[in-house]
């Protein structure tokens, strides 16, 4: 069930957390990945490579920073050279910055939602001629709690690129159902993360720690718990899904935000 045998999926943000749970996941479903990096943010996407390799699996990374249209089309036309097709886009890649909207200046703001909005518009664009011609695709994205079920003061940029990724992923869905293809997105809560770790421009560890006893299962997100939404949304089982928002948060916005 939810096997991937014979897919291809490119994949951002694949070098940590959700991006690097996903790669490992579809990897051992059967299928081949294509790992976008960005090595500026001091992350090494070759473990995740060489962990696939070793078990036997297909895979490819690029350094790719999701902001330019050059590193996107790239990597995608080096995944249909080498596997054969373009199946999944994970469009993962995404950046938090904390700052007040006060102080927030328009080089801020625009850095947040060329990244985390425009980069997913990118990749799926990219992805969507070859998905046509095959008349099977799954266009993913990660969007987040913060901007789609509740807020998160001081990032309102973030909070704005993440809620943008649903209007984007609706529209997909509609637009090229006809075609095969499939769009939703996954909105995390609290997901035990290097980027929630981050204590300037995130939850530190001592706010992920904090997080748990709220979250009516006890416990924040591991980024497999991710992983294995999108392995589901990227199969044959999926194909009646689309054009959604999955919240994954434990049901932790459903519990009260004291």
């Amino acid at each position: 069930m939810f096997d991937l045998n014979g897919r291809v999926a490119l994949i951002t943000g694949a070098a940590s957390g959700i991006g690097a749970a996903t790669a490992r996941v579809f990897a051992r479903a059967g299928a081949s990945v294509a790992l976008a990096w960005y090595p500026p943010d001091g992350h090494d996407v070759r473990p995740v490579q060489e962990e696939i390799t070793s078990a036997g699996g297909r895979c490819l990374i690029a350094a790719v920073d999701v902001r330019s249209t050059a590193d996107v089309n790239a990597i995608t036309e080096q995944a249909v050279a080498e596997f054969g097709a373009i199946d999944i886009v994970v469009a993962n890649a995404g950046i938090a910055r904390k700052v007040d909207l006060a102080q927030l200046d328009d080089e801020a703001w625009t850095t947040v939602l060329d990244v985390d909005l425009n980069g997913a518009w990118r990749c799926f664009r990219a992805a969507l001629p070859h998905m046509r011609r095959a008349r099977y695709g799954r266009l993913l994205a990660t969007s987040s709690v913060a901007g789609t079920v509740q807020a998160w003061p001081a990032h309102p940029h973030y909070a704005a690129a993440k809620a943008g990724l649903r209007g984007l992923i609706e529209t997909l869905a509609v637009e090229y159902g006809p075609d095969g293809i499939t769009a939703n997105a996954v909105a995390p809560g609290v997901i035990d993360t290097p980027q929630a770790n981050d204590p300037v421009n995130s939850l530190g560890p001592d706010g992920v720690r904090a997080a748990a006893p709220k979250v009516p299962s006890g416990r924040v997100g591991r980024p497999e718990d991710i992983a294995y939404l999108y392995q589901f949304l990227a199969s044959e089982e999926a194909s009646y899904v689309s054009g959604q928002l999955i919240v994954a948060d434990g049901a932790r916005h459903l519990a009260g935000l004291d």
